[in-house]
């Protein structure tokens, strides 16, 4: 079980080696893979040291699995050239979620659609995959008609840059800018670039990848997507509408049964998520789950993640885990 790291030296690629470590991922040789400036440095795993090497060398070295978390130019021109080579790639960029071709995984959801011949996976946007686990049980339910999701998302969801940029705010340095705007003290309204019908790519990944997940494209999705200046995860207030009606404590049971999620609802103790909570940890966190009163059969909630794990590495290693229980490489 040769494994892959592309992007190994980067913020979700550092997270993805740790969940390996964590999760006793069955590895025969690890093969970290960074760009040119990076190969021949050394990083640690499970207290051995690894030299990173090239994208040409780990393909010759023909990995089982290759994980990717090294942006979308890089995976549109390396992933298939690892396929050819016969390794199962699993993709944490956007570049490949939207090809009809290929599958878009959040394991607890959708798995079992993967086949031996599928050779690039996607790894759902962050932001979708912890919204997707939280209603994929509830659409099956009571049928998701409409969706309206706002978003608090963090900074290490842009990556170093922007962690580096809210350091040097709360020190009073001036520095290098991930954002066009200081985000210490601020709430950015735009995730990523803006698409010519005024929304971002963020939002947009929401609506069209929530559709792929669930399988359903007559659910309608809107989406504003907001930076905060937040490193433990993202947040995000969802307002959902079904064909049919619910009882408050049957969703709470249905989403307390649901592998993946953790509800967190008890406002005597004012217990609720918050992304302090779930830095660090796998679980997808629901709570302020209440009825929207203003009309039928509507929902609101309230769902914190944290970005780099189950919203990138941890989601990307259940995927590959879910391949090897199952011999599909």
């Amino acid at each position: 079980m040769k494994i892959a790291v592309v992007g190994a030296t980067g913020m979700v690629g550092e997270v993805m080696l740790k969940v390996l470590a964590e999760r006793n991922f069955p590895i025969t040789e690890l093969i970290p893979v960074a760009s040119e400036k990076s190969v021949g440095k050394e990083i640690e795993f499970k207290g051995k040291k690894y030299k990173v090497v090239g994208l040409q060398t780990a393909v010759e070295m023909k990995p089982t699995i290759a994980v990717f978390s090294a942006g979308g130019e890089t995976s549109l021109e390396w992933a298939p050239k690892f396929a050819e080579a016969g390794t199962t790639v699993i993709d944490n960029s956007s570049a490949w979620r939207m090809d009809p071709s290929k599958k878009l995984i959040v394991p607890e959801i959708n798995a079992s659609e993967l086949t031996k011949e599928d050779k690039i996976i996607a790894n759902p946007n962050c932001s979708t995959i912890q919204m997707v686990l939280a209603l994929a049980p509830l659409h099956k339910k009571y049928n998701i008609k409409r969706i309206i999701v706002s978003t608090y998302q963090s900074i290490t969801g842009t990556g170093v840059k922007a962690v580096q940029q809210l350091e040097n705010e709360y020190a009073g340095i001036q520095g290098e800018m991930a954002y066009k705007y200081p985000i210490h003290r601020n709430a950015i309204p735009q995730c990523d670039s803006f698409e010519a019908n005024g929304y971002t790519k963020e939002e947009m990944k929401l609506v069209r990848e929530t559709k792929k997940i669930l399988s359903d494209d007559s659910i309608a999705v809107t989406a504003t997507a907001v930076r905060v200046p937040i490193v433990g995860g993202h947040s995000e207030a969802l307002n959902v509408e079904f064909t049919n009606d619910f009882e408050i404590e049957e969703v709470k049971n249905i989403l307390n049964h649901t592998p993946g999620i953790i509800v967190q609802d008890n406002l005597d103790t004012f217990s609720y998520p918050m992304p302090m909570y779930a830095h660090g940890k796998d679980e997808v966190f629901v709570g302020r789950i209440r009825r929207d009163e203003s009309q039928p059969n509507t929902l609101n909630m309230w769902v914190v993640a944290d970005n780099l794990r189950k919203g990138a590495a941890t989601n990307t290693i259940q995927i590959a885990e879910y391949l090897v229980a199952n011999h599909l490489v």
